[in-house]
C-alpha cells in the first residue's frame, strides 16, 4: 500500500487562464515518484473521494502537480496558499518505460504537465510535441525547452505555434525516423491518433490513460479498461495496472 503524506505547499501559482501549479515539500514522495505516475489528493474535509493528478515535476525534495478548476475539489485547491498542508496518497500506478535511443514525448492540454517529468527524467535525447486549444491554454513551454532537444508547439486555432493537432509535427518526425519510442498523455482521441501514426511508422507507443477514479489503488474497479493480452481481452485497472499502457494493447470501444 502506498504511503499518505502531509505535505506543505511551498508554491502555488497560476500557469495560464485556466491552470494552476502546486508545489509541495515532501522528500519521500519526491524521491519515489517515477515518470508517468500520479498522486491522489484529499481536497477538503467535506469531499470523501480524493482527486488524481499526474506528477509534473520533481526538483530536490519538492514535487509539482498541475490542475484546472473543474468542480468542488479543484475549486478548493485553487484557493489554497503557501504554507497550507495537503494530504497526499502516492506515488501511484506504473509509469513510462524508457528505451535506449531518442524518444518523443507528446502532451495534449492538461496531459502536458506529466510529460515534463518524463522529459526531465530521460537519459536520452527528447523531442517534445505539445498541443493546446489556443494561446490562452499554453503552459510550461520554457521548461520543456530547457529539458528537450527540440519542442514543437501546436494550437487548434493557430493562435500560437503550428495550426492543428499534435499529429502534424509528429508525422513529420516519424517520417524522418531515428526515434525508439513515443510517449503520450492527453485526451483519448488524441492518443488514438498518435497511436495510429506510430503503428503506421512502426514506432513503439506508450500512452497514459485518463479515467475517473475512486480509490486510486485498484480496489474499487471504477477505472477499468479493456486490454488485449495473449490474444484475449482482459479488464485492467488504470490506477494500479496503468495509467501507462502499450498503445497496441488498448481495445477501443
Amino acid at each position: 500500500m502506498p504511503d499518505v503524506y502531509l505535505c506543505e505547499i511551498v508554491k502555488h501559482e497560476k500557469l495560464n487562464d485556466t491552470a494552476f501549479a502546486v508545489t509541495v515539500l515532501c522528500a519521500d514522495l519526491a524521491s519515489n515518484a517515477r515518470p508517468g505516475q500520479f498522486i491522489h489528493v484529499k481536497c477538503g474535509e467535506s469531499l470523501i473521494l480524493r482527486r488524481p493528478f499526474g506528477v509534473c515535476r520533481v526538483l530536490g525534495d519538492t514535487m509539482m502537480f498541475v490542475f484546472e478548476v473543474k468542480g468542488k475539489g479543484t475549486s478548493w485547491l485553487s484557493l489554497l496558499k503557501t504554507g497550507d498542508i495537503l494530504d497526499i496518497l502516492g506515488p501511484l500506478g506504473n509509469g513510462f518505460s524508457f528505451p535506449d535511443g531518442k524518444i518523443i514525448v507528446i502532451g495534449g492540454g492538461l496531459g502536458t504537465p506529466p510529460m515534463l517529468h518524463t522529459a526531465e527524467s530521460a537519459k536520452q535525447a527528447v523531442t517534445a510535441v505539445l498541443g493546446f486549444r489556443d494561446k490562452s491554454r499554453v503552459m510550461l513551454v520554457n521548461e520543456f525547452e530547457a529539458a528537450c532537444e527540440k519542442v514543437y508547439l501546436t494550437t487548434d486555432d493557430g493562435s500560437m505555434g503550428i495550426c492543428g493537432s499534435v499529429t502534424v509535427p509528429l508525422e513529420d518526425l516519424l517520417k524522418k525516423g531515428g526515434f525508439e519510442a513515443v510517449m503520450a498523455c492527453g485526451q483519448l482521441a488524441m492518443e488514438h491518433a498518435v497511436a495510429k501514426l506510430c503503428e503506421k511508422y512502426n514506432v513503439p507507443c506508450q500512452v497514459s490513460l485518463e479515467e475517473r477514479m475512486g480509490c486510486g489503488v485498484g480496489a474499487c474497479l471504477v477505472c477499468a479498461c479493456a486490454i488485449q493480452q495473449e490474444s484475449k481481452e482482459h479488464m485492467k485497472r488504470v490506477c494500479k495496472d496503468g495509467p501507462v499502457f502499450d498503445a497496441k494493447k488498448i481495445i477501443s470501444r
